[in-house]
């Protein structure tokens, strides 16, 4: 299995509106250290998985979306809780749909990964098996 692996960073804000969250229900900032892996059992004819300069601009296009905001105010985000768990899920999907729009061969991919990091002691992820 090959895996390329990729790093940036993103501010956000909001608030987990929910007693379970404790003082998190309240408005804060988070700066999440965005990894992104992308992982397949084959190369494209390159010998690579993706080139690492796409990779980089469309992780910098989805990051692009949420950084410097407060999800509370992003209206596909009413109704919903924003956790670091649900906002891995929301880059993996972005990132596959960025990844249809420029007609990569997504079926050569066995899986995309996001883990969010938080803090040097709390992160979360999500992985979406292809």
């Amino acid at each position: 299995m090959y895996e390329l692996k990729i790093r940036d960073y993103c501010f956000i804000a909001h608030s987990l509106k929910d007693e379970f969250f404790g003082p998190a229900k309240n408005l804060h900032g988070v700066t999440y250290v965005v990894d992104l892996s992308i992982s397949s059992k084959e190369l494209i004819e390159k010998n690579v998985i993706i080139d690492i300069g796409l990779a980089n601009k469309i992780l910098k296009n989805v990051i692009s979306e949420y950084n410097y905001k407060n999800l509370d105010d992003i209206d596909k985000f009413d109704n919903h809780i924003t956790t670091t768990e649900f906002m891995a899920r929301q880059f993996v999907d972005d990132i596959y749909v960025a990844l249809e729009k420029i007609e990569y061969p997504l079926s050569k991919l066995s899986s995309i990964k996001i883990e969010l990091k938080e803090n040097h002691i709390a992160s979360a992820s999500y992985i979406k098996n292809i």
